[in-house]
């Protein structure tokens, strides 16, 4: 079968940047409702507002001093963690994103969304992978410490760690039957833990370089290994037997995906490319080009109509498998993009990158959702918004989402901006929250929203 056309590729709907123009506005009464125009209110003695409380919306404030324009990052300064963003997974009801860096920490997310609902203080080292699994209840965790830890979702409470591994884990899967957790190894191996045991009952040899790379089949029968010596090993599950060695890549495999239906296998390396394998033999095989640099993740469509890869080019790619190429390109990231995940109901795709950033884009249009935001992670000018709502367990929790986002329905606007840290409107039923810099560092008061308009 020959290689893939190469295509031209249009750029994702990318996040635009901000700037702060210091527009001015009336407001005045129509038969259709409120309506703002721009006027010359320079003489204006208040700071007009106009919100929507139920939504915690963004604020159009009227203000008679110019500001000038401050471009801003594709995320607005909005970090999801304080270093790199390495590992994601969602779980398969689509509504839990978890998130892995090497700020050492792994966070739980809301989807749609994409409000932060916990964070767990998880390794010694930078979290490598994390995996859920296939009911949902189940977090592993893999760092450079050479540990595995296992967490109750959604809870996340530790379960249990892993006897450690003799060097660090840089790749791990659940079978979907529940049965094996597998882990890859810098030492070369993949090792088969049982559930809900927690004990080692294989470890499968042969790479000659570090396990970067496993995928597990959807029958659970066939697990795939991609490694820095630059082949992709498929081994027959549960016995571990070696089936297959893929060799094509001329440089490490960084990753590794397998379809719903079991009959195809993606990978990417740093020689660039992502080649396509069918399973279980890999006979043929066709190789995408397009990333400028190497490929450091792939996540294949639930209807097997389109691949995702993220590169050291900065760059998020969606692959259209009916054609072989990429059809659209999308560098918003501004350091290279370490992960990326699709929902399991195929509309949403998640990417995660060195420059501390998560990004929500729909599927497969590609237009940009969210950025993810902990005010903690972020500078001390990043905003966000913060309502109330109970989780699964019946607790009544306060999120926070980047300022402008919506709320989820049945949700209780706490603040519309908060500036870095948290804050409450107690008193006011819609509000705007501005920020004073002191000894304290950055707080915030909040205020009645004010109308203005002309007679």
């Amino acid at each position: 079968m020959p290689n893939g056309p190469k295509g031209v590729a249009e750029d994702f709907g990318a996040p635009t940047a901000q700037s702060e123009t210091p527009e001015v506005y009336a407001i005045r009464r129509e038969a259709s409702g409120w309506k703002l125009s721009r006027r010359n209110l320079a003489g204006a003695a208040a700071v007009a507002a106009l919100a929507a409380a139920p939504s915690c919306g963004p604020l159009i404030v009227a203000e008679a001093v110019r500001r000038s324009k401050r471009k801003q990052a594709p995320c607005g300064g909005a970090f999801a963690h304080s270093d790199s963003v390495g590992a994601l997974a969602i779980g398969p009801d689509g509504r839990m994103l978890v998130s892995g860096s090497d700020d050492t920490t792994i966070k739980l997310w809301s989807l749609p969304e994409g409000a932060l609902l916990k964070t767990l203080a998880a390794q010694a080292g930078a979290v490598c992978a994390v995996a859920i699994s296939q009911d949902g209840r189940l977090l592993a965790s893999c760092s450079g410490d050479h540990a595995i830890k296992l967490w109750s979702l959604p809870a996340g409470e530790l379960l249990r760690t892993l006897p450690l591994h003799p060097n660090s884990v840089r790749a791990l899967a659940f079978s979907p039957d529940g049965l094996l957790l597998a882990s890859g190894c810098d030492d070369g191996a993949i090792r088969l833990w049982s559930l809900p045991g927690n004990a080692q009952v294989k470890s499968l040899t042969g790479h000659s370089g570090p396990v970067r790379a496993i995928a597990i089949c959807p029958d659970s029968r066939l697990l795939a290994s991609g490694s820095a010596d630059k082949t992709i090993r498929v081994w027959s599950l549960p016995e571990g037997t070696l089936r297959s060695t893929l060799a094509g890549h001329s440089q490490a495999v960084r990753c590794v995906a397998i379809s719903r239906d079991g009959r195809l296998l993606a990978s990417g390396s740093e020689d660039n490319t992502i080649k396509l394998w069918p399973l279980p033999d890999g006979a043929q095989v066709i190789t995408l080009k397009g990333h400028q640099s190497g490929v450091n993740a792939v996540a294949l469509s639930p209807d097997g109509r389109f691949l995702v890869s993220g590169g050291d080019d900065n760059a998020v790619k969606l692959w259209s498998l009916l054609k072989n190429q990429a059809i659209k390109s999308r560098k918003g990231h501004l350091k290279p993009v370490l992960a990326v995940v699709i929902g399991p109901d195929g509309r949403w795709l998640v990417s995660g990158g060195a420059d501390k950033t998560i990004q929500l884009w729909s599927m497969p249009e590609g237009n940009h959702k969210a950025c993810l935001l902990d005010l903690k992670a972020s500078p001390r000018d990043a905003k966000g918004i913060q309502y109330r709502a109970r989780n699964e367990l019946g607790e009544t929790v306060t999120y926070t989402l980047p300022c402008g986002a919506p709320i989820p329905a049945g949700s209780v606007c706490v603040c519309n901006c908060v500036p870095g840290s948290a804050c409450s409107c107690v008193g006011h039923s819609s509000c705007s929250c501005v920020g004073h810099t002191g000894r304290g560092g950055s707080t915030c008061s909040c205020v009645p929203v004010h109308y203005w308009h002309p007679n």
